[in-house]
């Protein structure tokens, strides 16, 4: 590993930032090195233990819920095969004959372990319906089995009428096929806290009283313990520099795009890297009481506010319960007051109540579900929450959180120039890259990453040295050269260029050779080039555009004024990003945020649609309803016209899954008995497969709406 060393000082005033109540922190940017250092024992490479947080147990037992539903089908599936090949209706319609002894037992045998067993689930999803008084899906399919099951086993021991054993076989397999794809499609949603969890390293370096070490797990550091961080390592808890210097990456937690400098006084937060110098830290909180703890606390709130919202088809299917349950009974009675015999009027009530329960309204979101996230990934959007993905169609106003959103996320050179008659512009990048090709550091990086767009050429650089603080300095083609900060040129007396300073968003380091200035390099994070297009496309469907960022005043300024947002917010914290979304939401807005840090995180969950750029963190995108896997954010003007379309199919499709019942329902009663027409069980099933046939098309027309 390599000991980073504090280099090129930005020597402006930084703006003054606040943590979770802790004392404002100059925000000095400095630009490290690396040199090499012992004993990091890849502390980045454990990861604290949260398995009793009960959001595992959730993760874990929907994990469960899927997998059960999916051995049911397949189960239920096999059982199903013989009940249709068995059943009369079916040999009837294909024209064999396919008879023996006690066939029908057989069916009722087969019928019974489908029943019991594939419909366990929605007998249980009946029960919880029946509970909170909604009944819905599974009070409808729970109701249709049961009444095809009794009545065909009645059948089947003695009663005058026919069996609907493979209606009730096909019924429990096509609904838990449903079912399965659904939960398939929503999964994942607490996978967010274990990325959070992640951050934290599961161990701390601990100092005795008589200064000697101890290695103890994160759990049994107690406010007031004094601990070891090196180089590279995460900050085990939160707390207080006691002693030394370093820059820490606060990236992850806040959203802060460069290093922020850490002295003794100033305050580090658990989870954060230490970058460059070994530190001392007071511990101020453990564990729970911790910075991260509470962003994870604020996540968990966001995403069970959300959890309640009901789909279409649920709603639907608690229509159609009544519809079914009250036709079913005036069906019998009816007949009943019209003199038929009663083994007539209960095959006309049962006719109908299973009839009800279309086959297609079980596949009508479904499929819509697995086709529209099958493309989206295609074109570079993952779907987590399908409702939100569904109602981003209604979205007015859109937060961007800045780094990695619609800037790129690491610095990029913006300016080069030579203010020396001896060197060109092309040469002081040359120069500083040959020089930078020995650093890390996201600055040095820039440099050299320009300078090989521009295919210059890259000296050998000899006794390559820190300048501690400051810079960095090397031999080449036998001259010394410095790249340095704006505070070494002001220690040395040497005039620095007005033209250096154009943007406050900018660092700006400084080539010297022989103590001469040769030129100047300025540096930002920069904007992205889809933000531009992206904006404009947004801007022209009447969508607000702000930024949230925890960078600073100047950046979030600048950032702005160049993409002409609507508004902006600077230096904010988790909990303010998600205030402003909160504030918005009361005020009748309905808001999408976008970002790809931790510190996004409870915003993103807040937000009605939230949306994740794939080059972030983890937890972000876990957290998120939708993730840009492309980082583009010309992506969400094609998430909201893709969330148009699907929303739009699905309501087709459960128009035309509970539709057929408007027709199917009054003929399977027997409303055109009179004119000859009576609705079979046969003809029932024709219509209810023509109906799944139509869902399962229009599902498919989705791909050719959005290519």
């Amino acid at each position: 590993m390599k000991d980073h060393e504090a280099n090129h000082k930005h020597d402006k005033a930084d703006k003054e930032k606040e943590h979770s109540g802790k004392q404002n922190q100059e925000e000095n940017h400095d630009h490290h090195h690396h040199e090499d250092h012992e004993d990091n024992q890849g502390h980045e490479d454990h990861e604290h233990d949260h398995d009793d947080h009960s959001e595992h147990d959730h993760h874990d037992h929907h994990a469960h819920m899927i997998k059960d539903f999916r051995t049911r089908f397949w189960i239920s599936l096999a059982l199903s095969l013989p009940i249709v090949v068995l059943a009369p209706m079916i040999q009837g319609l294909l024209g064999y004959e396919l008879r023996f002894e006690g066939d029908r037992y057989v069916q009722f045998a087969l019928s019974s372990l489908v029943f019991f067993y594939g419909g366990w689930p929605f007998f249980k999803g009946l029960k919880d319906e029946i509970k909170d008084r909604a009944p819905g899906m599974m009070t409808l399919i729970a109701m249709a089995i049961t009444v095809a099951y009794v009545y065909s086993s009645a059948v089947v021991f003695g009663l005058e009428g026919k069996i609907f054993f493979w209606e009730l076989a096909t019924l429990i397999v096509v609904m838990l096929l449903g079912h399965w794809i659904e939960m398939k499609s929503v999964m994942g949603a607490s996978n967010a806290l274990d990325e959070l969890a992640k951050l934290m390293p599961s161990e701390a370096t601990r100092i005795k009283d008589n200064d000697d070490t101890e290695t103890v797990s994160i759990s049994d550091l107690k406010a007031g313990d004094v601990i070891l961080v090196k180089p590279g390592e995460k900050i085990p808890a939160d707390g207080e520099i006691k002693e030394g210097e370093s820059n820490i990456n606060e990236a992850m937690i806040t959203g802060e795009s460069k290093p922020v400098t850490k002295k003794k006084g100033d305050e580090v937060i658990g989870g954060s890297i230490n970058d460059n110098g070994t530190i001392k830290i007071t511990v101020k909180h453990t564990e729970k009481d911790s910075y991260l703890s509470k962003v994870i606390g604020m996540v968990e709130e966001a995403q069970k506010s959300r959890s309640k919202t009901q789909n279409f088809a649920n709603r639907a299917a608690g229509w159609l319960f009544y519809v079914a349950l009250g036709a079913g009974i005036i069906t019998l009675v009816v007949w009943l007051a019209l003199g038929r015999e009663f083994a007539f009027a209960l095959e006309r009530m049962v006719t109908v109540m299973v009839i009800s329960c279309p086959h297609a309204l079980g596949l009508a979101v479904p499929l819509v579900v697995a086709i529209s996230t099958s493309v989206s990934a295609q074109k570079g959007l993952l779907i987590r929450n399908r409702t939100a993905f569904e109602n981003a169609r209604k979205i007015t106003t859109i937060i961007f959180d800045k780094t990695g959103t619609l800037t790129e996320g690491e610095f990029g050179v913006t300016r080069y120039k030579s203010v020396s008659d001896d060197y060109s512009d092309e040469e002081i990048l040359s120069v500083a890259a040959s020089l930078e090709s020995q650093s890390e550091h996201p600055i040095g990086s820039g440099i050299v990453r320009k300078a090989e767009e521009k295919e210059l050429d890259f000296k050998e650089a000899k006794d390559f040295s820190n300048i501690k603080g400051k810079g960095i300095k090397a031999k080449l083609e036998g001259k010394e050269v410095k790249i340095v900060s704006p505070g070494f040129l002001k220690e040395k007396d040497i005039e620095q260029p007005d033209e250096a300073f154009k943007d406050e968003s900018e660092t700006v380091v400084f080539v010297l050779v022989e103590e001469k200035l040769a030129g100047f390099i300025a540096l930002a994070d920069e904007i992205r080039e889809e933000s531009h297009e992206a904006i404009k496309t947004l801007k022209s469907k009447n969508i607000k555009i702000m930024m949230a960022t925890g960078d600073n005043e100047e950046v979030a300024k600048s950032v702005a004024k160049t993409l002409q947002l609507d508004d902006y917010h600077a230096q904010v914290l988790p909990e303010d990003k998600q205030d402003i979304i909160k504030k918005l939401q009361k005020k009748g807005e309905f808001v999408a945020m976008t970002g790809d840090g931790i510190n996004d995180a409870p915003a993103l969950a807040q937000a009605d649609v939230g949306i994740a750029v794939g080059s972030g963190t983890d937890v972000a995108a876990e957290t998120a309803d939708i993730v840009l896997v492309n980082s583009n954010p010309n992506d969400i003007a094609s998430l909201i016209l893709f969330g148009t379309a699907t929303h739009r199919k699905m309501i087709q499709n459960l128009w035309w899954a509970a539709g057929y019942n408007i027709v199917a329902i009054p003929l399977a009663a027997g409303v055109l008995i009179s004119a000859g027409i009576l609705l079979s069980p046969a003809v029932g099933a024709a219509l209810m497969s023509l109906s799944t046939i139509i869902v399962a098309i229009n599902a498919q027309l989705l791909r050719r709406q959005v290519n």
